[in-house]
């Protein structure tokens, strides 16, 4: 593609060089590129790109984006007012704008977002349509599967997944809109079909530094969709209203508490599931616990925005199972402890988990909760983290979960710094994350609930930079074994 092609709609400030210069890739780390392609130099929280246009250079490059100018290169150089814009024009008009061809809807909140995202998938596939998904667990095109690096892929590799997807024949397309991906404009350009907002509590604020910033951001995917779409919003969540106020979206409500366009009721919450009353149908559901009905009900309402036949719509949800490493459980054979393997690794989520587990015990059932707080993340909730779990359990485990570059022993202190002496004395803390559950099923009771937080589907432990492979479920389920032999 000819470089004025490619920079089409791009706001750009001055040119030098020849716009017919012909270009084959686009690349955004200088490492990566070769002869006759283009450096996009972004501006990272930790690496300015502009540092490496030299190497760019050295490698090839044919066309540089950059937010300066140059001072005299031989090849082509543009200077951008923002180079995350530019870059998201860029890929668009490289994979020929694939999202034209798509519905798409994203999925935005503190919790639920994968939840919500891989169940609307599900069900469109359920209901005979081919579909994509963009979520923290995994991408997906039909049945084949993409691993996830980011909950919202980098405008490149979005637009390179969205033209697979186009190809492939399907029809739409879930996703959840991280505040990262939406700050950080790599959603710029997208016609969405519509918005779904979940919920908002205090997360990313390493980040984002405050949190009214943080709902700034995650309010601004609902400013900039189109009149066409349809914002869809927890009318429950005290911030649900604000989120929709300035978008020009068609605005929706779904509810348990309060009046909403889609409205809800739990019946029963136990072990088999939740039987909920949505639109005055009551309908028996898989998935446990009352985060999970308003995960449901947001699928609900976004289904039926769509076009969907409400009856076939509940239909099908019934039968689904979420996303893996969301409230997954595993009973032990022998002594029927329970093993809950969750994601949640903010305070609001981790609570939301064991007010389930709460209520879902029996008798003299025991709560033990493995938790951690991950590293180089908000500091601010890791004694917020260690308090819910200290309070909601009979004994709780602190643990490493991905400490990347901080020290864990630092994390673990932070945890511990502002308990209530009532609670430090069920409280123990367990540096490695293995010998943590290991200590755990060691622990139990037959018949105790033991949840294992924070990491949920994941395959790795972050420390010092390197991904080592770890996962909560296969370690659960080792010691699992161990204690039945």
């Amino acid at each position: 593609m000819i470089a004025q092609d490619l920079l089409y709609r791009v706001s750009l400030q001055s040119v030098q060089g020849n716009l017919n210069t012909e270009v084959t890739a686009l690349y955004t780390d200088s490492r990566k590129v070769t002869s006759g392609s283009a450096f996009i130099a972004l501006r990272g929280t930790q690496v300015d790109g502009h540092d490496y246009i030299e190497q760019a250079l050295k490698n090839g490059a044919a066309l540089i984006v950059a937010e300066t100018a140059p001072n005299s290169v031989d090849q082509t150089w543009v200077c951008a007012r923002n180079t995350s814009i530019a870059l998201a024009e860029m890929a668009a008009n490289f994979y020929q704008h694939p999202a034209a061809q798509l519905t798409i809807v994203g999925v935005t909140g503190t919790n639920g977002k994968t939840t919500v995202a891989t169940l609307l998938y599900k069900l469109f596939r359920a209901l005979g349509h081919r579909c994509g998904l963009l979520s923290t667990v995994e991408n997906r095109i039909q049945d084949q599967v993409i691993d996830a690096t980011h909950t919202t892929p980098d405008a490149l590799q979005l637009h390179g997944l969205l033209r697979q997807m186009a190809d492939a024949g399907c029809t739409h397309v879930f996703m959840e809109a991280s505040s990262h991906a939406i700050h950080q404009h790599r959603l710029h350009g997208i016609e969405f079909a519509g918005g779904i907002f979940t919920n908002i509590t205090h997360d990313h604020l390493d980040y984002h530094q405050t949190f009214e910033e943080y709902i700034r951001v995650k309010k601004s995917f609902f400013d900039q969709l189109p009149s066409t779409a349809f914002a869809l919003s927890n009318a429950d969540d005290k911030r649900g209203a604000v989120m929709l106020q300035n978008t020009t979206a068609h605005t929706v409500y779904y509810a348990f508490r309060t009046l909403a366009d889609f409205k809800g009721k739990v019946l029963e919450n136990d072990l088999d599931g939740l039987l909920l009353s949505i639109d005055q149908i009551d309908v028996h559901f898989r998935l446990i616990g009352e985060f999970n009905a308003y995960n449901l009900l947001a699928v609900y309402g976004a289904a039926c925005l769509m076009g969907a036949d409400r009856q076939e719509v509940l239909t099908q949800l019934s039968q689904l199972s979420g996303a893996t490493g969301r409230f997954d459980c595993y009973r032990s054979a022998r002594t029927g402890v329970l093993g809950i393997i969750d994601y949640a690794h903010t305070p609001d989520a981790l609570q939301n988990v064991l007010s389930t587990v709460a209520r879902l015990r029996q008798g003299s059932q025991r709560v033990i909760t493995v938790v951690g707080c991950g590293g180089n993340r908000d500091a601010t909730k890791r004694p917020l983290m260690a308090a819910v779990a200290s309070a909601q359990s009979d004994q709780a485990i602190f643990t490493s979960d991905n400490p990347r570059f901080e020290d864990p022993k630092q994390i673990l202190a932070d945890m511990e710094r502002e308990l209530l002496p009532s609670d430090r004395r069920k409280c123990l803390s367990i540096l490695d994350r293995r010998e943590a559950i290991k200590a755990a099923v060691q622990m139990t009771q037959p018949n105790d609930i033991l949840l294992v937080a924070g990491k949920g589907h994941e395959q790795y432990q972050e420390v010092a930079g390197l991904r080592e492979p770890f996962n909560d479920k296969e370690a659960l389920l080792e010691f699992f074994e161990l204690l039945e032999k």
